[in-house]
């Protein structure tokens, strides 16, 4: 569905509405809604265009991420499930063996990674592939799909790969933080973990300020660097996929064209994915070990 297919005026719009989330926030009076009238009251609502979703603010709730990250995360415990309760030890059918192999990789990763003894960190890590990986294979479906069947249902907007937005990959990767700050406590203690700043990496007590601003600046840096090294690569793919949509309102020649850009983007995104979800997790793991490991 290009722009000259699908209702749209022009590219620039096409492109905005693929980018714009289903936003669910408070409209307040005085906004400019999206026909050009005035709110008279302040109220909560779904935003129709995306000058409303922007006016909403901070509080603002991406709806679309929120069901498919909720629902990718259901799917993959479902599965998971489904599969512990009628695994067997003989011959294992071919989501048994898939399974296996996942939980065998992850398995093997932590191993060789982690360096500390706490039994949460492989189900963390499997859970965090897992989810990752099934967020990022959504942007292999198509563009349009999924968009245009709930916008005949009367849905304007629909994000549906969870990983594009960064609200969701920040606050994965915040919550992979707290567990860096509550581990490097719990194994060193308050008065460890602050040693550690402020005597790494020079062992001198005139360092300490020096010491400290690095060690403070590197350890805020590691959740942003892992939420938005995941958002970067996801969000230009998914930019790419739509300038190449576009190319299937300009005619037989560029329709073709587009098609064979489309396939090939595709196949090569196909190694994107598992890597994204792969470093997502061997990271999670690094950090982790370092929250355990005491000097």
């Amino acid at each position: 569905m290009a722009s000259s297919e699908g209702g749209y005026h022009s590219s620039a719009e096409y492109i905005q509405h693929h980018l714009t989330n289903l936003t669910y926030g408070q409209i307040k009076e005085g906004s400019t809604l999206c026909d050009g009238s005035v709110a008279h009251h302040t109220h909560w609502g779904f935003a129709h265009c995306a000058d409303e979703a922007a006016a909403m603010g901070f509080n603002a709730i991406h709806v679309d991420s929120m069901l498919w990250s909720i629902g990718l995360g259901a799917l993959f415990l479902l599965v998971f499930w489904r599969i512990g309760r009628k695994a067997t030890t003989g011959v294992p059918s071919g989501m048994q063996n898939l399974v296996e192999t996942l939980v065998e990789f992850v398995d093997t990763n932590v191993k060789e990674t982690f360096h500390g003894r706490n039994p949460l960190i492989a189900p963390l890590a499997l859970t965090v592939f897992c989810w990752v990986l099934l967020s990022n294979i959504m942007d292999i479906l198509p563009i349009d799909l999924i968009p245009y069947l709930l916008q005949l249902a009367g849905v304007h907007f629909q994000k549906i790969v969870p990983s594009t937005d960064p609200n969701i990959t920040l606050g994965t990767a915040v919550f992979v933080f707290i567990l860096m700050l509550y581990y490097s406590i719990k194994v060193k203690g308050i008065g460890g973990f602050i040693k550690e700043l402020s005597f790494t990496p020079f062992n001198h007590w005139l360092f300490i300020p020096f010491n400290l601003f690095m060690e403070v600046v590197g350890l805020l840096a590691k959740p942003f660097s892992l939420g938005l090294r995941l958002f970067g690569n996801l969000y230009a793919a998914e930019i790419i996929f739509i300038l190449i949509a576009l190319m299937f309102g300009g005619g037989v020649v560029f329709a073709l064209m587009g098609g064979v850009l489309q396939l090939s983007w595709a196949i090569f995104h196909i190694l994107v994915i598992p890597l994204q979800a792969f470093i997502f997790m061997i990271l999670t793991i690094v950090y982790l070990s370092q929250a355990h490991e005491d000097h």
